[in-house]
This record gives structure tokens, C-alpha cells and sequence, in this order.
């Protein structure tokens, strides 16, 4: 993250005695990044975090690709996903490259266990439920809407709160059958190249790191660890660590959140969508304006509900685009969706790079008095070709990529232009007509 802060006990300057109360020095530990070059942050155990022991192999996490060699539009339906696992054993990965993995987890039991990802970062948006994540730096509570962000080697423990149904029947928390998401559902966006997620550098100042005017939110709106942070228990407890494509099972011989104080610049922190403040223009916008993380080769967006475009003639659905250097992931949270039809609730479509994407038929027309949108949406866009999973298989829509198919403007089939002297009406507003004319190339003195 981007600015520095602490918490729990420390002593004045680094690297000098400091001792718990029986005497005995605490054990100071540096964990940082890019070789100690970038972002640290320095902590202070009770036990010395050297001292594992029992480490065996648990479980393959290489993801498997398939259609790899095919290029098309998808539309996933995660809904009906049953519960699995828990809330990193449930973990079902759908699209990948060597950047980047996305996942959808709908959980089934607790952790009983630490988990440390020692291979990337992670990004979990939180659908719906809510919990707390224990971590080595303090605890974090969240809960709808919510982006908790775990950077890569933060040893931590996930511990829901099961959903419960009212008394008529239907879940409090207004989501879908507890049945069917008995803790909640996540959608988890990883990174595989050794890179970090943070904040776009153009939101943040080079000299201070402070977030800037224009950035849509800053330090105020970022929930950073709490107390507790500390636990003093011995025993033996395992902790899973993924690294290089496995899972692998250590045992402490304490507990792993034994650290008493830190203080730095790399740490978790969860982030409410509520708090993305939105850029409006008079007219269409661009997806970066959403952008709301970053990393080596994709980008995080949160298109959030929002005031549309208030040009007299604007159009309020995006136009037409080929992003040819981009894979791009929506996952459709809540709302409705104007520029696509078939769209549900946890939904996922891919549009590669190079095959020009945009409204379906009729919604154009239909959004022109449109002045707000409800949608809320993650998107996840990628600088390398993403591929599916054999599990992304098994939620895709085959008829997706015919769903642009028919005409978008009832009317104007008869093939004939409506300009520059053809039979017709020109259309509505201002139109400008421009004669193209061929000049030849002549310099003269």
C-alpha cells in the first residue's frame, strides 16, 4: 500500500533491543519486497518465525487450461455453483494466464487452519456474506462489497458468519438461499508474475504517495488492520502455504499470529465498493475512469452505480470497442446490466483481445433517457490472452457469442444510405457530412 502506518508495540528505532516481559528480546522480522527495495513493513514476535517444522506436500494448484487455440466470446453462469471446500480449498479457477488467475469460492465449512499465499497477491471481492480475517498484521472485518486485498506472504485465517434465514423464510442478509451459499461468495483475482496490487500509480502523488484530487477514493475510505492482533498460545498449529504451484502443510509450534507490534508500508486492508466515488462525464467514458487497482500486465475496474452521461444526445451504453491489446472479465454483481441481455446476477463474460464488442440489439435506443445506472460489476482486464478452465466449461453458454446477432436499429435493413444525396430522412440531431477529397502531395516553396 502506499502509506505508512503501525500498530501494537514497538520499539523507538529499528534493529535494537526490545524484549518481552520476561526478559527474553522479541524477534524482529523484515518483510518486505523486490529484494528489500520496495515495500516493507517490520514486525515483532514472540517466537522466533523460523521455527517450523513437518512440512509435506497437500495439493496440486497448477490450474488446467483448455481451449487454448479458440478465440471467442463467454458468458459463464456461476449462480448455480455448489458449495465447496472452504475459503481457500473452495477455490474454482475459471480463467488464467501466467499473470493472472480468477476464481469463484462459495464456501462450505470453516478454515481450520492458517493459510499464507507465498506464490502472489490476492484480490477478494466479497459478493455476499461476511467474517472476519484473522492476519499476522491485525484483523479485518468484512462483509458485502467488499474488496479485501491479502498482499503475497500474509499469514492469515478466514472465519465467516453463517448465513441465516428470517422468519420468513428468506436469508437476512437478502442474498440467495443460505441452502445454496451457506457462508457466501467470493470472487478472487490473483497474481501469478510476482507482482503486487496496489492502487494505479497515477492516483498517487511520486513524492509523498499520497492518494491525489482526482484519484475516486483515498486513505480515508481503506479499513487497515485492527486489534486483536496478538496471539500468545502454544500447541501446534498447521499452516498451508501455496508456493510454486502446490500447497504445502507447516507446523508452528505456537500460534502463527504471535506478533506483538509493526509498523511500514505492506499490509492487508479491505476496501467497501460503496466508497469507489465514480467519474461522470457529458458523454461516454472510457473503462479506465472505473480503474480501481493495478498490477504487472491487468488491471482491477469497478463500475459502480453511477449518473450517466448528461449531453442532450449522448448515448448511455458504451460504444463499440476492439481493445486490441486486452482480454477482458466482468463479473456482474447486482443491478441492471443496460448495454447486455442474459445477463444474471453472477455472471461472468470474456471478450478477448481484437474482436470488437458492445451493445446488444435494442439497447441503445432503449438507454437514451436512461440518467442513472444500478449496475455493479468487477472487471478484470488482462495484457495477455486468458484461457478457461475445464470448470468454466461446465458454466458456459455456447449461444453467447450469437447474442449480437439481429438488427440493432429496426428500419434501416433496406441496405441503402441515408446521406451525401441516397433516399431518406437524415437522422435526428446535428449531422455533419464531410466530402472526402484526395490531395496530392505537392510541396511548392
Amino acid at each position: 500500500m502506499p502509506y505508512y502506518t503501525k500498530l501494537g508495540l514497538l520499539p523507538r528505532k529499528r534493529h535494537v533491543q526490545f524484549r518481552r516481559p520476561d526478559g527474553c528480546l522479541y524477534s524482529e522480522e523484515l518483510f518486505g519486497t523486490e529484494g528489500f527495495t520496495g515495500p516493507t513493513s517490520t514486525m515483532y514476535h514472540i517466537h522466533p518465525p523460523t521455527q517450523v517444522y513437518g512440512w509435506k506436500p497437500v495439493y496440486s494448484t497448477k490450474a488446467e487450461f483448455v481451449e487454448t487455440d479458440i478465440m471467442r466470446m463467454r458468458h459463464l453462469k456461476s449462480a448455480p455453483m455448489k458449495p465447496h471446500g472452504d475459503f481457500v480449498t473452495g477455490r474454482v479457477v475459471l480463467f488464467g494466464n501466467s499473470d493472472v488467475e480468477m476464481a469463484v469460492i462459495n464456501p462450505a465449512e470453516q478454515m481450520d487452519y492458517h493459510f499464507k499465499n507465498g506464490q502472489g497477491d490476492e484480490c477478494l471481492f466479497v459478493h455476499f456474506g461476511s467474517g472476519v480475517c484473522h492476519t499476522m498484521l491485525g484483523t479485518l472485518k468484512f462483509g458485502p462489497r467488499d474488496y479485501l486485498v491479502i498482499p503475497k506472504g500474509i499469514i492469515y485465517k478466514v472465519t465467516w458468519n453463517e448465513r441465516k434465514d428470517g422468519p420468513d423464510g428468506k436469508p437476512i442478509d437478502g442474498g440467495p438461499p443460505v441452502k445454496d451459499y451457506p457462508f457466501g461468495k467470493v470472487l478472487l483475482i490473483e497474481t501469478c508474475n510476482g507482482s503486487h496490487i496496489g492502487p494505479p500509480p497515477r492516483y498517487v502523488s511520486k513524492q509523498t504517495s499520497q492518494f491525489l484530487e482526482h484519484a475516486p477514493y483515498c486513505e480515508r475510505d481503506l479499513k487497515l488492520p485492527e486489534m486483536p492482533m496478538t496471539f500468545d498460545e502454544k500447541g501446534d498449529f498447521e499452516v498451508r502455504i501455496k508456493a510454486r504451484d502446490q500447497v504445502h502443510s507447516y507446523t508452528y509450534h505456537y500460534h502463527p499470529l504471535d506478533v506483538v507490534g509493526w509498523d511500514g508500508c505492506y499490509y492487508p486492508f479491505v476496501f467497501n465498493v460503496a466508497d469507489f466515488s465514480p467519474i461522470t462525464g457529458a458523454l461516454h467514458m472510457p473503462p479506465p475512469i472505473h480503474q480501481t487497482f493495478e498490477a504487472h500486465n491487468f488491471v482491477i475496474c469497478s463500475f459502480c452505480p453511477r449518473m450517466l452521461d448528461y449531453h442532450p444526445q449522448a448515448i448511455k451504453v458504451p460504444y463499440n470497442h476492439s481493445n486490441l491489446d486486452s482480454d477482458e472479465v466482468l463479473y456482474y454483481v447486482e443491478g441492471n446490466f443496460g448495454s447486455r441481455k442474459g445477463i444474471e446476477v453472477g455472471s461472468l463474460t470474456l471478450h478477448p483481445q481484437g474482436i470488437p464488442h458492445g451493445p446488444h440489439p435494442g439497447t441503445v435506443e432503449a438507454s437514451l433517457e436512461a440518467t442513472w445506472t444500478s449496475e455493479l460489476a468487477v472487471m478484470c482486464d488482462t495484457f495477455r490472452p486468458l484461457f478457461p478452465t475445464r470448470a468454466a466449461l461446465a458454466m458456459d453458454d455456447p449461444n453467447y457469442p450469437k447474442s449480437w446477432q439481429g438488427e440493432h436499429f429496426p428500419g434501416l435493413a433496406s441496405g441503402k444510405l441515408h446521406l451525401n444525396g441516397a433516399s431518406g430522412t437524415p437522422a435526428k440531431g446535428n449531422v455533419e457530412v464531410h466530402e472526402h477529397k484526395h490531395v496530392a502531395n505537392v510541396w511548392a516553396p
